[in-house]
């Protein structure tokens, strides 16, 4: 409730009071029209896309921790043919080259090349685009994460589903329009679903988290919300007057962001409490489809939960979705690390395309594999070092043509020499498979207009469908 209301600290008491009964809201009946006449528009509401769009929403399965590159989804013959000899980038050639452990072989009628470590989600690789150059501004996990979801490095800016949420609002009235799935508490945090100087109701909502190494730290579920103590006609009647007092002082300082998202927010809280329970029940699924994704079984249970219900959210109308998963930040025992972490989100990955795939969603829905930046071809004792010059991404679905291979890096995996793709490039191609002009879709802060790209960005095209 907005601080300076209409009405007195007592009154304000006495009359939420009344209102905990489930009585009291026709006093204020005409305070609550009047507000209401004022108008204030649903900014979360869909809207028309610049151009006609080929993905209508998004699934960003990001890999916390930077999965290597060289050791999944880019094979250097060069590199293991020059195993253990000193590295030709290190100062001194004190460190030395480290082949893949690991065998590459090519799949589908595309002979995209997939580690050995990923064998189901290779089974999609005429789906599936690899991009092989792509490159961020720094070798650290915070930095490098930030940018990778807000364009930047330096400073708090919206992240990408924020923008994409302000571009196109939402279908779903009853369920936030981007969530994070297990959203991660370091390396950037909040910022990396947070809404920055965009208004407050383009924020992700997060279900669940993950601490620094990768675990758990609670269950997928809202925290508080339902309601133990009012009756949902008794808590309507609470949340008409608190809105109305809130729409009063909206219209009496015409801007304000605070009370703006405020609104919005209690609205949509109230509105989660009817679908989003149900949502997150997974009992009404399949034992079938329980064992596709993995659930149940303790490697993959975790994971498979987190894609089972992307696929849910993204049925019932939320725009962009973020699955989390992580720590991939192997500098240390990568041979039994790296094996362990793909094993547990191989299957329910795969079992996420083929779910969209035969509910006829994956030629609507991007979806999007992929860490902050990859690892380096020396080694560092029985692991890699970050390497920001070069890694990969998967992208499939939307728009985004499969089976295909985009950009190179050189023949040890440093850096991306053939098509190399900034971060700016890779938001710029994301927005406009949603039908979003990357340079059009602007917010006016502090004197100027803001972007996602900045001053930057192209869309990458070779690999549009």
């Amino acid at each position: 409730m907005c601080p300076n209301s209409l009405l007195p600290p007592q009154s304000r008491r006495s009359l939420l009071g009344t209102l905990s009964s489930g009585f009291g809201y026709l006093a204020f009946a005409d305070l609550a029209q009047r507000a209401s006449a004022a108008g204030v528009s649903n900014p979360l509401a869909p809207k028309s896309p610049h151009f006609p769009a080929t993905a209508k929403r998004v699934i960003f399965l990001c890999m916390n921790g930077a999965p290597s590159h060289l050791d999944l989804l880019d094979p250097k013959p060069k590199l293991l043919a020059d195993d253990g000899k000193p590295s030709p980038r290190a100062p001194g050639g004190l460190t030395k080259l480290m082949g893949s452990p690991w065998k590459f072989s090519r799949h589908g009628k595309s002979g995209t090349e997939f580690s050995e470590l990923l064998p189901e989600m290779a089974r999609f690789a005429d789906e599936l685009c690899v991009i092989r150059s792509m490159q961020t501004n720094v070798p650290a996990h915070g930095p490098a994460s930030i940018q990778l979801h807000t364009g930047s490095t330096q400073f708090v800016r919206p992240s990408l589903g924020a923008w994409t949420l302000y571009g196109l609002g939402t279908e779903s009235e009853n369920l936030p329009g981007f969530i994070n799935l297990s959203a991660t508490v370091n390396n950037g945090g909040a910022q990396k679903y947070g809404s920055a100087f965009l208004p407050a109701p383009y924020q992700g909502t997060p279900i669940g988290a993950l601490g620094p190494f990768g675990k758990s730290l609670g269950e997928l579920k809202v925290n508080n919300l339902a309601n133990q103590k009012l009756s949902t006609p008794a808590q309507r009647a609470q949340l008409d007057l608190i809105q109305a007092l809130n729409r009063e002082r909206l219209t009496r300082d015409v801007v304000n962001p605070q009370i703006e998202g405020m609104i919005e927010s209690f609205e949509l809280g109230f509105r989660m409490q009817s679908e989003v329970p149900a949502l997150l029940d997974l009992a009404g699924e399949t034992e079938a489809t329980k064992r596709m994704y993995g659930i149940g079984v303790p490697e993959t249970d975790f994971m498979g939960k987190q894609c089972l219900l992307a696929r849910r959210f993204a049925e019932a109308g939320v725009r962009f979705i973020e699955v989390n998963h992580g720590d991939w930040d192997d500098h240390r025992g990568i041979t039994e690390e790296l094996p362990k972490h793909c094993r547990e989100v191989d299957k329910p990955v795969a079992a996420l395309l083929a779910d969209l795939r035969q509910r006829d969603m994956l030629k609507d829905t991007l979806v999007i594999w992929g860490g902050e930046f990859g690892r380096t071809p020396h080694a560092q004792g029985n692991g890699r070092d970050h390497n920001a010059k070069g890694f990969s991404m998967l992208m499939a679905g939307g728009g985004i043509r499969g089976g295909m291979v985009y950009g190179a890096t050189d023949e040890y995996g440093y850096e991306a020499i053939e098509n190399p793709v900034p971060i700016h490039d890779w938001h710029a191609t994301i927005l406009h498979v949603l039908g979003l002009d990357h340079e059009k879709l602007t917010y006016r802060h502090a004197g100027r207009d803001f972007r996602l790209t900045d001053t930057k960005g192209k869309v990458i095209r070779d690999i549009l469908a």
